[in-house]
């Protein structure tokens, strides 16, 4: 398989230490001896040769010297010379560690790394540990213990302090990585190269901030697809922004769009640092995600209690096991135990009582997870207890968590935990809090097997005119649309709206009310005023022209008197929804930094800021995230059968929210938006009131760059007719795809396979599996080939199922103007054109993304790949580092 290119930094053959005259006392050099010491201190497998650039006479002294990574640990006014050094030796890789480096000097490091074609990680780096290789290229403590728990922090300090925690806590490394600021190699592409690295099964991350949101929303899906990510991120900021425009801006702040990333992502958010090292234990211990119901088995009540009271307080289920097993076990427990919702054995509980529960809740299907919760008692042997613990978990295919209460009388049980892999806690709440972590990543990791296309299935909208709406206020200078404006642009995505008619004097008003029908609503109509209702600009109810008239001249004074500057286009003339017992919703937009756009969901009314009821998501949507979005909602405990009211059309209300996702999608110039409210009842959802704020689009976003997360492409998808009869459809791949993936691959002949892996697998690992088919569509592509034929697995049986017959693929290089392909096609449908037709079809998509080249690697022993690319126009030579393969590209 292909090496990552970041395979020289992190699992080098060889290093280059730039470390300073050797034995210097020098102050400025005290960091490069504390680098070299620790690097010699270890058995690195590789090849080590320390440089002095201060004694080396010239390059010609070097002319024998070859790294894959130069490690430079100099004071900032000599890295310049180590990197032009490393360059001219042919390192690929260089790792600057130190601090105080100017933002300045760090570009003038990333120019001179970047002309030498060199990966650089710094500078203001602690540097890195990779454990298993012996490596210790940081500043940060001794070497960790070698696990597979991947740590990557953009603060030293916190580095230093994980990592001399886990040295009394048992908790191994497959990598550390301090990052700090301007470091040229960021978080995204230590992501991108743990998600790919064998010896790492979970990652830990703290971060402070991100600079690119689609290269890191991508980095972290790819990385949460392959294995568990937790992360920790501070400078959590109040909500709100003073000058949003409106409600949705105000209450929306950027920790709250940060957490619906990261539950996008499929990774795990942490608040604090004691959390953190109990995910860490839950990690260490390779549990994978599970379901949120837990069993809670404990030798005492209270305990107990508080561990069920704070499993429901942060969203858990307890997980009883059923009344079956209950009275198959009773007769092995004692007397006094109680097995309802908690399997309380009572203080007369033994190790064999213990395991009787354990072995019980392991066998139950509705249990996905066991809290075992112990408290000293006399006589009994809390050493024992752990021990059953240890043994029974080797038959649990479910996590198993412990919680010891005490401390000078357990000591030795949690060294027999620690021993066996079982996260162990002093509090019930700890524990609990670490089981939630492993749900929530099971829950999460859900939301980051959705992948929307841009447009829902729904009725298509009226993109054009919404875009004639947005031109024309731009054109007058102006970026809040006035209400009839805001209807205009849900009109046009088909979000029902009350109809609205605007009045510029008040006998216009009256005449327009009778028309319409009373009660009515007035609202005054200006481009200028954020909340109505905050200036008495908003009558409801009004039921009768004297009313009207009366209504809109004292409105039209209040308003000019509250805010005389604001310009007033008149009175907008609505009929009131007529829906009884309907609840008021807000849907919004609001744009962040760095995630662009992100929709709100939940109570509306003209107390939304002071409900402060809140949930987010990350375009695009479909129907199971929009559905997820509302049930994260507090109002959505009133949206069913509720004092008295029918429970509401929720597929309306879905509906809404895929309308604006559509929205958010196809207008990039959308900066805020409030839909509050809508009335949603019985019988469907109406917007009664809306409110956008738009600016011109960025330089761009004709590709959806404006979002953090780029939507399905569908408009890839397209039908072909097969040589030699039927037809087959290409469209881009989905999580879906995986099962049918795996039969391709198992249905490939061995030289088929070997040709496309160059490997004898006979079928894909589920962690690649899994990678190949959730891509970002961004970075990286990949092209299916269907094809519907009849089931011939079951005799009889004539239903059409669809098969993957072929895909295409193709990687972005680092360089960001290149990529590599791959391609393979089922052996029963070579020889009538998919093969063609899938590297055309990739070959197209990778122009759109502006790429200029396209490259492989071909077996020198495929001809009949060679044949085809010769026929598509590839200029074939012999691959310089492998005489094996021929290297084959393209020019787009």
């Amino acid at each position: 398989m292909e090496k990552h290119y970041l395979t020289p930094l992190f699992l080098p053959e060889s290093i280059a230490v730039f470390a300073g005259p050797k034995d210097s006392t020098e102050p400025r050099f005290a960091q490069a001896q504390a680098v070299s010491a620790a690097l010699r201190a270890q058995r690195f497998a590789g090849q080590l040769v320390f440089i002095d650039i201060h004694t080396t006479g010239t390059l010609a002294d070097l002319a024998q010297t070859r790294a894959d990574l130069a490690i430079i640990a100099l004071p900032p006014e000599d890295v310049i010379q180590a990197l032009e050094v490393a360059g001219r030796i042919k390192c690929r890789a260089a790792l600057v560690v130190g601090s105080g480096v100017t933002p300045d000097k760090a570009a003038e490091m990333h120019r001179v790394a970047r002309r030498h074609g060199m990966h650089m990680l710094g500078p203001n780096s602690l540097g890195m540990q990779r454990p298993r290789a012996g490596l210790n290229a940081s500043v940060v403590g001794p070497l960790a213990a070698t696990g597979s728990l991947a740590l990557v922090s953009q603060s030293g300090a916190l580095t230093a302090s994980i990592l001399d925690w886990s040295t009394q806590n048992s908790v191994g490394f497959s990598a550390v990585v301090s990052l700090g600021p301007h470091t040229s190699v960021d978080i995204a592409q230590v992501l991108d190269f743990l998600a790919n690295d064998a010896q790492t099964h979970s990652i830990v991350v703290y971060m402070e901030g991100i600079g690119n949101a689609r290269r890191f929303m991508s980095a972290l899906r790819a990385a949460a697809n392959a294995k568990p990510v937790v992360v920790l991120k501070a400078g959590r900021k109040k909500a709100g922004n003073q000058a949003a425009q409106t409600h949705s801006g105000a209450i929306v702040g950027s920790d709250d769009v940060f957490d619906a990333a990261l539950r996008r992502a499929g990774a795990v958010r942490v608040r604090s640092f004691v959390e953190l090292f109990s995910a860490a234990k839950c990690l260490a211990s390779r549990y994978r995600p599970v379901g949120k119901r837990l069993n809670i088995i404990t030798n005492g009540g209270g305990p107990g209690v508080l561990a069920a009271d704070w499993a429901s307080e942060i969203g858990l289920e307890l997980g009883p096991i059923s009344p079956e097993l209950a009275r198959d076990i009773a007769p092995q427990l004692p007397a006094l135990a109680s097995l309802t919702d908690l399997l309380d054995l009572s203080e007369e509980a033994t190790p064999a009582h213990y395991r009787t529960a354990i072995d019980a809740a392991g066998r139950d299907k509705a249990v996905d997870g066991i809290l075992v919760v112990h408290s000293p008692k006399a006589g009994v042997d809390a050493t024992e207890i752990a021990r059953a613990m240890a043994d029974a978990k080797s038959h649990l295919s479910k996590p198993l968590l412990s919680c010891w209460m005490g401390d000078a009388s357990v000591g030795e049980a949690r060294q027999v935990l620690a021993a066996a892999a079982i996260p162990s806690f002093r509090t019930p709440e700890a524990a609990v809090g670490a089981f939630g972590n492993i749900a929530s990543f099971y829950q999460n990791q859900q939301l980051l097997q959705q992948t929307p296309p841009p447009l829902s299935s729904l009725a298509k909208p009226d993109v054009e005119g919404a875009r004639l709406i947005i031109e024309n206020v731009l054109a007058e200078r102006r970026k809040v649309l006035t209400e009839m404006e805001s209807k205009a642009l849900l009109s046009a995505f088909h979000i029902p709206v009350t109809q609205t008619i605007l009045a510029r004097s008040a006998n216009e008003a009256m005449m327009i009310a009778t028309q319409l029908g009373y009660p009515v609503a007035l609202k005054i109509d200006s481009p200028d005023i954020s909340h109505k209702s905050d200036v008495n600009g908003v009558a409801l109810n009004v039921r009768n022209a004297t009313v009207v008239r009366d209504v809109y001249n004292s409105m039209i004074q209040a308003v000019g008197k509250a805010q005389p500057g604001a310009r007033i286009n008149g009175v907008t003339i609505q009929k009131m929804a007529p829906a009884q017992r309907g609840r008021e919703i807000c849907v919004g937009l609001v744009t962040d930094d760095p995630f662009g756009p992100v929709i709100a969901f939940g109570a509306g009314g003209t107390m939304i800021e002071l409900i402060d009821d809140r949930a987010m998501e990350l375009p695009p949507l479909n129907q199971f995230l929009a559905r997820r979005l509302i049930d994260r909602s507090r109002v959505a405990e009133t949206l069913g059968d509720w004092r008295g009211a029918d429970a509401i059309d929720r597929e309306a209300l879905e509906q809404v929210l895929l309308r604006v996702s559509e929205m958010v999608c196809e207008l990039p110039q959308l900066r805020e938006m409030d839909i509050n409210p809508i009335i949603v009842d019985a019988h469907g959802a109406v917007a009664v009131d809306a409110r956008v704020v738009i600016d011109h689009a960025p330089a761009g976003t004709h590709d959806y760059s404006h979002l953090a997360i780029l939507p399905y492409p569908a408009r890839y998808q397209q039908r072909w007719p097969l040589r030699g009869g039927g037809e087959y459809t290409i469209r881009p791949i989905r999580p879906d795809d995986a099962q049918m993936l795996q039969e391709l691959v198992q249905n490939l002949s061995p030289e088929s396979r070997y040709f496309r892996f160059v490997s004898s697998l006979k079928e894909l690992p589920p962690s690649m599996l899994s990678r190949l088919t959730l891509i970002d569509y961004d970075r990286e592509m990949a092209l299916v080939a269907i094809h519907r034929e009849r089931d011939t697995r079951v005799p009889g049986d004539d239903r059409e199922i669809e098969r993957v017959v072929g895909v295409s693929r193709y990687v972005t290089n680092p360089d960001k103007t290149s990529c590599e392909f791959s391609l393979v096609v089922a052996d029963d449908f070579n020889g009538k054109g998919l093969g063609s037709r899938l590297m055309l079809s990739i070959m197209e998509e990778a122009r759109d993304k502006g790429l200029t080249e396209i490259e492989g690697l071909v077996l020198a022993n495929n001809p009949g790949m060679l044949k085809l690319m010769k026929s598509l126009g590839f200029v074939i030579k012999r691959f310089a580092d492998d005489p094996d393969f021929m290297l084959v590209t393209h020019t787009l």
